[in-house]
């Protein structure tokens, strides 16, 4: 594989992590550094450990306050939503102001 020499400006603490993690895993620092950013690069689109339990305590917290309702409720609802808008929206006083 072609390698291309770079240079990127980094904060001591993650230079010293870089430099940790080369010693630990007894590879060159660009070897860690490619690995990374491949790992980095796989994850993009995906969530965190962290992202996913927020996202389901959230759903968690959410799906009690769904009130219990009967289909055909809720199709009576949809359906009048329809209708409403095919009826141009409800008819407000704020839009008869701005008329």
């Amino acid at each position: 594989m072609a390698s291309t020499k770079v240079t990127f400006t980094l904060d001591q603490t993650t230079i010293a992590r870089l430099q940790d993690a080369a010693i630990r895993l007894s590879l060159p620092k660009s070897e860690v550094v490619r690995e990374a950013i491949q790992e980095f690069h796989d994850r993009i689109g995906h969530l965190s450990e962290r992202e996913r339990l927020r996202l389901l305590r959230t759903f968690d917290e959410v799906i009690p306050r769904i009130p219990a309702r009967s289909l055909r409720s809720v199709e009576n609802e949809l359906s009048a939503l329809r209708r409403a808008r095919k009826a141009g929206g409800r008819k407000s006083l704020a839009g008869r102001r701005n008329a």
